[in-house]
């Protein structure tokens, strides 16, 4: 199967990132691991993930790779015959080993552009085990929607309560005053595919902050 790629073309102000318009979920940005870790209920549940999406007829955006969780994600998906888009930068291209049968491969000329692109394309995420690069990823998606930059669903499939701590974590912070309920409860968390699914599909974002104007988004 011959990859189609493309070169990573900023949209232009006002496009992309800011948009703010709510339609149904057709495409999803997946982060997580370029590992596998060493609980196979995680890559378990990667592959149900990747499974369902497909089934849904909905496109999976990732970072491209054939490894780790990353690649047990696509590979449930193109084994489903889900479209399945992956978004790298020049420099992860043979570190992160890109998966050659991928439905289309974007590559960014670094990792911002990357994040961007991603989130371009996709109408909601999810997050999935991984390290410092799947946190980095899950919480600057997370601040944009803070600042009202988007307003997509962003959700955590805690698979064998990977995430407890880290949601113990911000909980902490929301009774130290450093972080508001309402911006810690647009985190949707489950960890059943389907019911995590449900939850952005049903999700109803927070109005814009009053200090954002029109033409910041």
């Amino acid at each position: 199967m011959e990859v189609t790629i493309k070169r990573f073309t900023p949209l232009p102000a006002g496009r992309g990132a800011g948009m703010t318009r709510m339609k149904k979920l057709s495409s999803i940005v997946v982060f997580c691991g370029s590992s596998e870790g060493n609980d196979p209920k995680v890559l378990q549940a990667a592959t149900e993930l990747g499974k369902v999406l497909a089934e849904r007829n909905i496109t999976v955006v990732y970072g491209a790779a054939k490894i780790g969780v990353m690649g047990k994600v696509a590979r449930a998906a193109l084994d489903n015959d889900g479209r399945v888009i992956g978004v790298i930068p020049d420099f992860l291209l043979l570190r992160e080993v890109f998966h050659p049968e991928l439905s289309e491969l974007i590559i960014t000329e670094n990792m911002h552009e990357r994040k961007l692109k991603m989130h371009e394309l996709s109408d909601g995420i999810i997050t999935l085990p991984g390290g410092f690069g799947t946190l980095e990823e899950f919480f600057e998606m997370i601040t944009w929607a803070q600042l009202g930059l988007h307003q997509k669903p962003i959700g955590i499939l805690n698979t064998n309560g990977f995430y407890d701590d880290l949601l113990k974590m911000l909980k902490k912070m929301v009774s130290q005053g450093f972080l508001k309920k309402e911006n810690y409860e647009m985190i949707l968390v489950d960890d059943d595919v389907e019911g995590l699914l449900k939850q952005m599909e049903e999700y109803v974002p927070l109005p814009l902050p009053k200090w954002i104007k029109k033409d910041q988004v």
